[in-house]
């Protein structure tokens, strides 16, 4: 009431005015209680989302970690069954049980942690039996593999009888058979690997190994271990649904879908422990408090905060790598710079580390560029943890660099390198599967190669060349004889570039191919041959690797099939053979190119044989097939080189139109006097005439070798023993002396 007079002695305008400020600060109060009673409901709405999230995130993290765990005993048991030791053991009479405790037995008891072990013989019949770490009565532990084991020992023994095959991109090395069930009154997991030769020197027939039989039970260690490691409140194992409510489960079911029980744990509930820790008269009044606050500073921040957040994240883009948020090429230069600075003053050496990983086209190509970026980003996380002190850098792709401070820097990248091949000996777990690759590493050391950053950069980049020429998954420190070997490789380019243009000093020889049971001539195989001016003559492997690492060799390889096919054009018969590439057969435009060429020599398709090796032909698989099919389509035959020295699998060419297979020289070089022959060939034989295919046999020297192969049915043979590479001329003429001999 006293306010009323107040305002109405005021005048109207006064009132009016006042009235008007009351009416914004009634709806702005009711505006503020409405955000905080929004921002409550907000609060307590996510609280229960995030409780419900995070408990489903637990669940699919338990249920992949299970099956994780599941799949980890199997591979395990492969460090000791896939083994020589371990099928010679088996093998000798008397067993040694106490070899069997230290190695298949009891050790994977304290090692790994695994409950019992069983080994039974090829006849399924129990020969070994441990339990918690004892060795235990066989008798008395038969009824175990007889009940539980024996389904998965019959269904492994299927699989190895019928090749079942392993992934090649998965980390198990042999099939397996793996199940959960009731053991000893206890739910496990049940695991049958064959024991087998790594090195495959002890063969055996598929299906009659020894088998060894792991069983890790779920109610024990196991679940405990996984609780502690994932710090689940409460974690174990339950035969029957959890009555607390509070508790969240995941199903362990055989694969046949019976329920074994459930894993159970008391799941972490991030919002109501939010909610439980903070006050509620507290939560009220900083809610009005500070909601007013961030409505009246959030408009006036927010403009600042974006603009600082966007000059942040361009600075940090500018400098690091957008895939790992390592240094990129641009900071590494400045940083390679300040280091060789720091060095000049204080006389500590450093070491510039060049990492490339071996064949990460193939994870690119096989398992797609997602993929490859998630391992490149497992990549910097490894190099970045083992060298937490350096400078890593990614420069692009697959390439990697360290900037490594130390005393002795020699010995430092040594230990450095070493524990990076041991780091990537294990595999990457990707999420959604493991990949296993190595990396070549390049080690240059500062003052002691070059004390330039160009120089320096230049000689780890030779040294990284030296480690992928000796074989990958290696490192090479630079010396000055890899700088005279990279001198010479650039002289040899040159050399084989201006021949290449000029035509001087490449020419074509024909190696003969004779048929095996007739020994008539039916054909030859086009072989380059290079007469260098300085070096003299040349062998292929001397300067067909040179021209693949530069790019010539589809240019040169196209040259050689032009010029063989107009040689077979101007025999009176036979076909002629010649060898592509692996760049050739991943060119989309590798048939139009045969057929373009088959045309201008007037060759007859069939006439045409072209040879692909059998890694380059797998490696190619999918972009190669339409090339193929086409050529074949058209009368071009098709061999696959130097088999038995890949994969050396039939499986392999199936949904591949194949006509020949050609048996390497390396195999046929085992036939000598006095012994039987080779089995390997004879089983490249028979299932290549199983197959629908012809055999050539490359190599052959004596005559103990022609007959061998020619008993075995070998269809064609070729080596120095029937005749060496000879001119275009020269088969010509044979050929017309085997024509007017008719």
């Amino acid at each position: 009431m006293l306010i009323e007079r107040i305002l109405r002695r005021s005048g109207p305008i006064a009132f009016a005015r006042e009235a008007f400020v009351s009416q914004i600060i009634v709806r702005s109060l009711l505006i503020v209680l409405l955000m905080a009673g929004l921002l409550a409901a907000f609060v307590w709405i996510a609280a229960r989302k995030a409780d419900e999230l995070s408990i489903v995130r637990q669940q699919k993290l338990i249920a992949t970690v299970l099956e994780q765990n599941f799949r980890s005993i199997a591979h395990d048991q492969e460090a000791a069954t896939v083994w020589d030791d371990s099928v010679d053991e088996l093998r000798r009479r008397p067993i040694n049980p106490r070899w069997l405790d230290d190695n298949l037995g009891i050790w994977f008891h304290t090692y790994y942690g695994h409950d019992a072990i069983l080994i039974v013989d090829p006849r399924d019949r129990l020969i070994y039996a441990m339990r918690e770490g004892q060795r235990d009565d066989i008798a008395g532990t038969a009824r175990i593999a007889r009940t539980v084991a024996q389904p998965l020992l019959t269904e492994l023994r299927m699989r190895m009888r019928q090749g079942t095959p392993v992934q090649r991109a998965s980390a198990v090395l042999t099939p397996g058979a793996i199940d959960l069930g009731i053991v000893n009154g206890h739910p496990a997991i049940i695991s049958a690997k064959p024991i087998v030769s790594d090195t495959g020197e002890r063969p055996q027939v598929p299906g009659s190994e020894y088998v060894h039989v792991s069983i890790r039970y779920l109610d024990g260690s196991f679940i405990a271990d996984l609780a502690r490691r994932y710090q689940l409140g409460d974690g174990h194992f339950t035969a029957e649904p959890p009555r607390d409510g509070r508790l969240s489960r995941v199903a362990l079911r055989t694969r046949g879908g019976t329920l074994l029980g459930y894993f159970a744990w008391d799941p972490y509930r991030p919002g109501s422990a939010m909610l439980g820790q903070v006050a509620p008269a507290l939560v009220a009044s900083l809610l009005v408090v500070f909601g007013i606050v961030a409505w009246l500073l959030g408009r006036i921040s927010n403009s600042t905060l974006q603009l600082s957040a966007a000059k942040s994240h361009a600075q940090h883009l500018a400098d690091h790598d957008p895939l790992t948020s390592l240094a990129n090429r641009a900071q590494f230069d400045r940083r390679l710079a300040a280091a060789l600075d720091q060095m000049r003053q204080s006389g500590r050496p450093l070491a510039l580390l060049y990492i490339d990983l071996d064949h990460f086209k193939n994870v690119n190509d096989h398992l797609g560029h997602p993929t490859g970026d998630q391992l490149i980003r497992a990549l910097s996380g490894i190099l970045s943890g083992l060298a937490p002190d350096d400078v890593v850098a990614r420069l692009g792709g697959d390439e990697f660099a360290i900037i490594h401070f130390a005393d002795d820097a020699a010995k430092s990248a040594e230990r450095l390198a070493q524990a990076i091949h041991r780091a990537l000996a294990k595999p990457i777990d990707l999420g959604d599967g493991e990949v296993l690759v190595g990396a070549s590493i390049g080690i240059a050391v500062a003052p002691r190669d070059a004390g330039d950053p160009v120089e320096l950069v230049r000689k780890a980049d030779i040294a990284l060349y030296e480690a992928k020429r000796g074989g990958r998954r290696r490192h090479a420190f630079y010396t000055a004889a890899m700088g005279e070997r990279i001198r010479e490789r650039n002289e040899i380019e040159a050399e084989l570039r201006e021949a290449m243009r000029t035509g001087d000093g490449l020419d074509i020889v024909y190696q003969p191919c004779f048929e095996a049971r007739s020994g008539a001539l039916i054909g030859a195989e086009a072989l380059i041959r290079w007469q260098n001016a300085r070096r003299g003559a040349m062998l292929p492997n001397q300067f067909i690797p040179i021209a693949e690492e530069c790019g010539l060799i589809e240019t040169l390889n196209e040259w050689v099939l032009e010029q063989a096919c107009l040689a077979a054009a101007r025999w009176p018969a036979g076909t002629i053979s010649v060898n592509l590439s692996a760049v050739q057969l991943r060119n989309a435009t590798l048939a139009e190119r045969v057929f373009s060429i088959l045309k201008r020599t007037r060759l007859a398709p069939s006439r045409l044989e072209l040879e692909i090796t059998e890694t380059s032909f797998l490696d190619s698989s999918e972009k190669c097939r339409r090339n193929l099919g086409w050529l074949r389509d058209v009368g071009v035959r098709i061999a696959l080189d130097d088999f038995g020295t890949g994969y050396s699998s039939f499986k392999h060419l199936a949904g591949f139109e194949v006509d020949r297979v050609k048996i390497d020289q390396s195999f046929v070089s085992t036939i000598e006097p006095g012994r039987p022959g080779s089995p390997v060939i004879q089983a490249i034989v028979d299932l290549a005439r199983v197959s629908g295919l012809e055999t050539t046999a490359e190599g052959v020297e004596s005559e103990q070798q022609r007959l061998y192969l020619t008993s075995i049915g070998c269809d064609v043979l070729q080596g120095f023993l029937l005749a060496e590479p000879v001119s275009a001329a020269q088969v010509e003429a044979r050929f017309i002396e085997a024509q007017a001999g008719a």
